[in-house]
């Protein structure tokens, strides 16, 4: 059954006025009425690639204007949707370091003037478009800095303690207030406010931040609405599969992210990639988007980024991760190999140097938007395992319809001589090299330490 959610104005201002609050407010925006029901991916995504950029790391200026210089080469690389970190206002309460946390939002409906102006961010939205750019931006739904116009004039919207102080995200986050989404003049509020820049600015979508602090009942009245005005693309950081039901298009594989690293710690083996597929494959629905990375910009501060990670072993996960299932996310750097995570609360600029994996990336890039069998979803190809002799070389095929890959990776610093134990049929051409697999019965394959191939057709 359809879960229909019906939110009406009159009944919760009534009950507003039965709840005694510590304090007055403005008159809050009148409430609209919502219905949340299943949605289709847009057209646009089924064969989509993801870049994680920050504006004020991504060039000396750190504005917009100078980021938009960057857009023809995310473009050549084989980027189809470009998701921006939050590129709102930031406040000054409590401000963390010299430029603050990008997640403590001033204002939901401007943009930094550090970076720029409202103008700016259009004509870089119109740009990307020109060159086949789908461009998203960072939402934070679940909190705000504490000098947001809100908290003066709607000061019942958030969370707040027995003396009336506005509660923290966080124990140790004194720079954000956190908002009661159950006050469902909010949700209406910033749904608004989402509503906004897809008609202001013709933005694609919105990656969501911490998805889960929010009610799935916002984010499905969000879509709905979203959705009236043009085929919007939602992504929740988040992993979770009821999110796929109303109201986004992908999650985070998390659980993929830590098998990895798992395996490059010695914790587990590669027999376990089995059971995560299989686990993965009960749970999510079949048209689920999951984004596949080793980086990203949270991950990196948190955990380290892929080099620290991953080591010399680095291309090899990246290749698994880009081809394994799932829409790719390169973060902005890696094409670089830019080893250190960005201070959140500072300025420092990527040494983008020569773009030393650059090639290797878009190889990887581009073979997902052109091959069907690693496209998103339902409209990618099947996953197959191929046996090997070796317990560190993992090798498998995707297929749909006529379109395959075979991907080999060997996750030993020893060279590996590899004997299949599966028969693969057909001539495949590798996307790193001139190199030709050609083989109808089992035979051998020769890895480098770390090395990694990938064929297809």
């Amino acid at each position: 059954m359809k879960a229909i959610i019906l939110i009406t104005s009159a009944f919760f201002l009534l009950l507003a006025c039965n709840q005694a609050d510590d304090y007055t407010s403005k008159a809050e925006p009148h409430g609209e009425t919502f219905v949340s029901e299943p949605f289709a991916h847009p057209d646009w995504a089924v064969n989509a690639t993801i870049y994680e950029a920050n504006i004020r790391q991504h060039t000396p200026e750190g504005t917009i204007n100078a980021f938009r210089k960057d857009l023809k080469r995310l473009s050549e690389m084989g980027i189809e949707i470009l998701w921006l970190s939050p590129i709102h206002p930031i406040g000054n309460i409590h401000r963390q370091g010299k430029y603050g946390d990008p997640h403590s939002v001033n204002d939901h409906r401007k943009v930094n003037p550090e970076m720029g102006s409202l103008s700016d961010f259009k004509a870089l939205v119109l740009e990307a478009h020109e060159l086949g750019i789908k461009v998203i931006i960072d939402w934070v739904a679940y909190q705000t800095s504490l000098d947001h116009p809100w908290t003066y004039d709607y000061p019942n919207w958030y969370n707040r303690d027995s003396l009336a102080n506005t509660i923290p995200a966080e124990s140790d986050s004194l720079d954000f207030a956190t908002l009661n989404l159950e006050r469902p003049l909010l949700q209406n509020e910033l749904i608004s406010c989402m509503k906004f820049w897809l008609q202001e600015a013709d933005i694609d979508g919105f990656h969501c931040s911490e998805a889960m602090r929010v009610p799935i009942n916002f984010w499905e009245s969000a879509r709905l609405s979203l959705d009236s005005i043009k085929p919007v693309f939602m992504l929740a950081e988040a992993e979770d599969p009821l999110l796929h039901r109303s109201a986004f298009d992908m999650t985070y594989s998390n659980e993929f992210l830590q098998l990895m690293n798992q395996i490059a710690s010695s914790q587990s083996n590669l027999k376990t990639v089995d059971n995560y597929l299989l686990r993965q494959d009960s749970i999510f629905p079949p048209d689920a988007y999951r984004m596949n990375f080793t980086a990203h910009e949270r991950l990196n501060i948190k955990s380290g980024t892929e080099i620290e990670r991953f080591s010399n072993a680095h291309q090899v996960y990246a290749t698994l991760a880009f081809t394994f299932g799932g829409m790719p996310l390169l973060h902005a750097g890696q094409e670089s190999a830019f080893p250190v995570a960005f201070p959140l609360h500072e300025k420092d600029t990527i040494d983008w140097g020569n773009y030393p994996m650059q090639d290797f990336y878009s190889r990887l890039l581009k073979l997902h938007q052109n091959n069907p069998a690693l496209w998103n979803g339902a409209s990618g190809g099947s996953f197959k395992r191929i046996e090997v002799d070796s317990p560190y070389v993992l090798a498998y095929t995707r297929k749909k319809d006529d379109h395959e890959i075979i991907v080999m990776l060997n996750f030993s610093e020893v060279k590996q001589q590899v004997r299949l134990r599966t028969t693969v049929e057909g001539e495949l051409k590798s996307i790193f090299n001139d190199q030709i697999f050609s083989i109808y019965s089992a035979g051998d394959i020769s890895l480098e330490p770390f090395g990694f191939q990938v064929f297809a057709k």
